[in-house]
Parts: C-alpha cells; sequence; structure tokens
C-alpha cells in the first residue's frame, strides 16, 4: 500500500514517468531484436582438430584422446566432453558448467593445445575453437553456378570475393561455402618417367621444396641510393615450377616437367551442391551476436548487388531459405 500512499502525495512525478515510458516505447521496440529463438546462452566450446589422411581410429587415439585428457586438468568447471571422430576431422565439443566464463574456458582451451601439438603426429595444426550458440542458426542462403564457369572458379568467387564483401555487413556471420573445388597447384607424376630416371616422388617434393621459399630479402645501400632487393626464391608463375632442376646426371639436368606435370589444381571434393542440376557452391549467412534477424537479412539483401558488380555476368545467384519470412 505504500506506493498508492505515495502516489497519492506526488501526482505530478506518477503523471510525468508515465509520459516517459509512453514516449519511450517506441524506441525501445524498434531497437528490440526480432528473431524465432531467444537468445539463449548455452557454455559448449567445439574444438575441431583437422589432419588429412588420417582414419577415424587414428584421429580419436592420436588427436582427440590426448587433448581430452589434457582438458580434464587445465580447463576449469567442465560439466563433460563429448568427441567425434571422421576421416581427417576430430570434433570434441566442451561443456562448461552453468555460469561459467566461457571466454576463460577458450583461453584455457587454447593454451593447452598449443602445448601437446608437440606429442602430435608431425605437420599436425592448430585446432579451429569456436563458441557454440543454439540461437545461431542460418538465416539466409545463396546458391550460386553457371553454365561457363567451373567448380574451382565458384568457389573461388565464393570464398575470396562474395563472402568477403558481405561479412563487413554488421551482424551476419559467413562460414566457408558448401560444394565447390578449393584451388591448390598439383603436381601430377609421371611414376614410369620416375623409374627410368631412377628418381623417386621424395625426389620431387624436396626439389620444389628447397627452391620455393619466401625470405625476406631487405634493402642495399648504393652511394646516396638504397635499393630494395628482389629475390628469385619462389617462382612468381605456375609455370616456373615445371622448370626447377630436380638431380644433374651426366651433365644433364632432369626438370619437373621431365617427370611430372605442374597444373591449377584443385584439394579432393568433400561435398557436392547443386543448382537446377548444376554443379555450383552455397553460401549461408549466420546471425552473430544480438542482431535483429529483420535487419541482417536487410543489410545483406542490400549489399548484395554491390558484391556481385565485380563478378562475371555468367554467374547465376538464387535466393532461399529465408527466415525473415518466417519472423515477420
Amino acid at each position: 500500500m505504500w506506493i498508492v500512499r505515495l502516489a497519492l502525495r506526488r501526482p505530478y512525478t506518477f503523471v510525468v514517468g508515465a509520459l516517459v515510458l509512453l514516449l519511450l516505447t517506441p524506441y525501445v521496440l524498434l531497437r528490440t531484436p526480432t528473431d524465432i529463438f531467444p537468445a539463449i546462452n548455452i557454455p559448449v566450446i567445439s574444438v575441431i582438430w583437422q589432419y588429412t589422411g588420417l582414419s577415424a581410429l587414428e584421429v580419436e587415439q592420436r588427436l582427440n584422446y590426448m587433448h581430452e585428457r589434457a582438458l580434464s586438468a587445465t580447463v576449469n568447471d567442465i560439466e563433460h566432453t563429448e568427441s567425434t571422430a571422421y576421416n581427417g576431422v576430430g570434433v570434441i565439443k566442451v561443456f562448461l558448467r552453468e555460469g561459467a566464463s566461457v571466454d576463460g574456458g577458450v583461453a584455457q582451451i587454447t593454451a593447452i593445445a598449443q602445448t601437446i601439438m608437440r606429442q602430435m603426429p608431425p605437420g599436425q595444426t592448430p585446432p579451429l575453437i569456436i563458441r557454440y550458440n543454439a540461437s545461431t542458426v542460418p538465416i539466409l542462403q545463396y546458391a550460386f553456378s553457371s553454365r561457363k564457369l567451373g567448380e574451382q572458379e565458384l568457389y573461388d568467387l565464393a570464398q575470396n570475393h562474395i563472402r568477403i564483401g558481405l561479412s563487413t555487413e554488421q551482424g551476419v556471420s559467413i562460414p566457408w561455402p558448401y560444394g565447390g573445388r578449393t584451388r591448390l597447384v598439383s603436381v601430377d607424376l609421371d611414376l614410369p618417367a620416375l623409374q627410368a630416371k631412377n628418381l623417386s616422388p621424395q625426389d620431387v617434393v624436396t626439389a620444389m621444396s628447397a627452391q620455393n621459399f619466401i625470405f625476406p630479402s631487405g634493402t642495399a645501400k648504393i652511394g646516396s641510393t638504397e635499393y630494395d632487393i628482389t629475390l628469385n626464391t619462389s617462382p612468381a608463375v605456375l609455370d616456373e615450377l615445371n622448370d626447377l632442376p630436380i638431380k644433374t646426371v651426366n651433365g644433364a639436368t632432369i626438370r619437373v616437367r621431365d617427370v611430372a606435370q605442374v597444373r591449377d589444381g584443385y584439394a579432393p571434393q568433400q561435398n557436392i551442391v547443386r543448382q537446377d542440376g548444376v554443379r555450383g557452391t552455397l553460401l549461408t549467412m549466420l546471425r552473430s551476436g544480438s542482431a535483429s534477424t529483420l535487419d541482417v537479412i536487410a543489410r545483406v539483401k542490400a549489399a548484395l548487388p554491390r558484391v556481385l558488380s565485380g563478378t562475371p555476368p555468367e554467374l547465376l545467384v538464387k535466393e532461399f531459405a529465408d527466415q525473415s519470412i518466417f519472423v515477420r
């Protein structure tokens, strides 16, 4: 009853307070994020190890098992861990207790991952560590295809042009595209030619590794002028790799082109995306942070024409899975 007595004694104060709330209501409504699901803060951290060529059993024994043992002794507030092993990929989910510091958990997991890498197979790279959020769901997807462009070109456009152009928009997170082929330099060995010249595949690898380096060249001061020095330790054109020498026998130099062929190739394809029967790539947009789904989708759609202005006209773009339809 005290609030009633206070209102009767100070009526003007309560009237002004009610008017302030009434005036602030439109401002609050406009700034309130609109989404299908509420913000769900689940303290889960995912650790993804990758080692191409390793079987699922070896991934479990050599990567996941070693990391899980180290996590139990160094990371605070762990409730339980789950791990899944695939060919070349190991996924560990670290579930923290309610109220635990996720940022602190990420820092501790990152620190111990760098430490145990010495005990892992040679060439192992640091893991990808991400925070899992149940409200981070796809809100928009774009498919890219072409009758003239190859899968490598489509993947390159989606990854290095479109994805980068859209990722600067506020509230959007864009993972790597699905489908397509990842470009890389491929060396196709001619095994009969290698045997005829008494060479092994390792000889080719050693020769190319020893002649493809990036060194700091520095400068040279001659008189009163300082010149930049450029070294030729790394080929500038792909075809120059074919001219690298491997071995000299009886005065004759054996080059890479004599036993192999260097070309613009692609990594083994892990997934395929088709649009109207034509292979292409798929970009998925995720909402990040506390941004509104409607605002994020509106920003992406507004920025897409500007990003696509620098792409080939043969590129076909199709939009689907627009979640703003359901949010509205």
